[in-house]
């Protein structure tokens, strides 16, 4: 069976990686916007003269402007075409960047960043079904190789270019410097991204919107607002209401017959369910150590912000050493993969159970390739098995669930690992111990569903 654009079954030809760099291109921006903007906090906070507060509604209107687009994206995909609001998300992050940059105060900069977290929301979803579906699901692993490249770059670039552009310019170029990229992408997009058709018949299922996205939201907020103990009203209101919200959604969605907002059906599929937890999973190892290994630099350390994100680049340096993982997954199937790479990860990850204000940066920066190696592979195996056995028409609706599950996990495992953190004595070399130590714990875990992926790929 050939896919379009490919001229053998099991070949990657030119156009599909040409269309697999253009989408990269697009979507580093809200990944590169994500990490510039953390490392920028505290300069916004002073240059608007306002609280710690009210600043870090930047990250947390964006964050959740995200999570509520997300739903609605497979369906607007399939309704205009996947082409059309890739073009569409992608031009509202810009517009919604330009804003930022113009941004007067605190108020009006959260304003845009709601703006930029709607363009953003709606891109990531988007992104995996143009390339599943262009791809097949023999080439997989290797053209998901080319995409994740993204989320390699842009935890290296973004401290550097958040610490360069604090350092040495106006706080309105880290807003900025997305503009460029995203009119060179959209370019390129327009001018050789395939062209889709709609489904003018695709209706919206307005009644699981209501439902799902302020459930996401909800359930995303109340995790963020946990990083000081779940027993709070501000964190327990919240995610009891996610929950109520989640849970009408699955009796909404699994007792309509025709076009519910996302088709939850999907789960019964043993590879994407498997996928799925293991993407969960991942926030309380991957995501909680992309926030305790830079907090360790900086904290038990004294590592500036620049300075962190530049010891930490050797993780990053490790993911690319094994982007062949794509081509072997094809091959072998995702979960020896899978398998393979949390072994490394948590091989990567244990020198940090053990570290102290003066451990060795070289033994440290030796884990971190190996940490990064192990993360690397495993995360496209991971993406890669979660669409197998998955119809075609199946695919915008997996992308979105599983962003949806990636964006929840994130924020859980965040939460978890930071509340494990201050229990476990605050910012000291101990506490830290405690809390890697912790997230190693969650990663072994990962071994269960690992093993319910499939063995060999179709």
């Amino acid at each position: 069976m050939t896919t379009t654009g490919m001229t053998k079954p099991d070949r990657l030809d030119a156009k599909l990686i040409k269309l697999a760099l253009i989408l990269a291109l697009g979507g580093i921006a809200p990944f590169l916007d994500t990490t510039i903007v953390n490392v920028a906090l505290d300069r916004l906070r002073l240059d608007l003269h306002t609280s710690v507060t009210a600043i870090q509604w930047v990250s947390t209107g964006y964050l959740l402007a995200f999570a509520m687009a997300l739903p609605i994206a497979g369906w607007a995909a399939e309704r205009w075409g996947a082409k059309q609001m890739w073009l569409a998300s992608l031009t509202l992050f810009l517009v919604g960047s330009m804003l930022c940059g113009m941004a007067w105060s605190a108020g009006s900069l959260v304003t845009f960043r709601v703006i930029q977290g709607i363009g953003g929301g709606l891109m990531a979803p988007i992104l995996p079904t143009m390339l599943v579906q262009a791809a097949g699901q023999r080439r997989l692993g290797r053209i998901l190789t080319v995409v994740t490249l993204v989320a390699v770059i842009a935890p290296i670039l973004g401290p550097v270019v958040g610490g360069l552009i604090i350092s040495n310019a106006s706080w309105r170029w880290i807003f900025y410097v997305n503009v460029p990229l995203c009119l060179v992408a959209l370019l390129l997009a327009w001018r050789f991204l395939p062209g889709t058709h709609g489904r003018a018949g695709k209706r919206l299922d307005v009644v699981g919107l209501a439902l799902l996205s302020p459930a996401v939201a909800a359930l995303t907020y109340g995790l963020v607002a946990a990083h000081n103990g779940f027993g709070r009203p501000t964190v327990i209101v919240p995610l009891v209401a996610g929950a109520v919200l989640l849970a009408g959604f699955v009796r909404h969605a699994l007792g309509r017959a025709d076009q519910p907002l996302i088709d939850l059906r999907l789960f019964t599929v043993r590879s994407f369910s498997a996928s799925a937890a293991l993407l969960f999973l991942s926030g309380l190892s991957l995501y909680g150590g992309m926030l305790l290994l830079p907090l360790y630099y900086q904290q038990v350390r004294g590592a500036s912000a620049l300075a962190a994100g530049l010891l930490l680049a050797p993780q990053g340096v490790g993911s690319l050493l094994t982007r062949w993982a794509g081509g072997l997954t094809d091959r072998i199937g995702a979960r020896p993969i899978v398998l393979g790479g949390l072994a490394l990860a948590t091989i990567g990850t244990l020198p940090y159970t053990q570290v102290g204000p003066h451990s060795s940066e070289l033994l440290l920066g030796a884990a971190l390739v190996v940490r990064g190696a192990g993360l690397g592979a495993a995360n496209i195996a991971i993406m890669a098995g979660a669409y197998q056995g998955l119809r075609p028409e199946q695919i915008p609706d997996a992308s979105g669930a599983i962003r949806i599950v990636q964006q929840v996990g994130g924020a859980f495992g965040t939460a978890v690992l930071v509340v494990i953190l201050q229990r476990a004595g605050g910012h000291t070399a101990a506490a830290f111990d405690d809390a890697v130590t912790w997230a190693v714990g969650f990663g072994v875990l990962a071994v269960v569903p690992a093993l319910l992926l499939p063995r060999k790929a179709n």
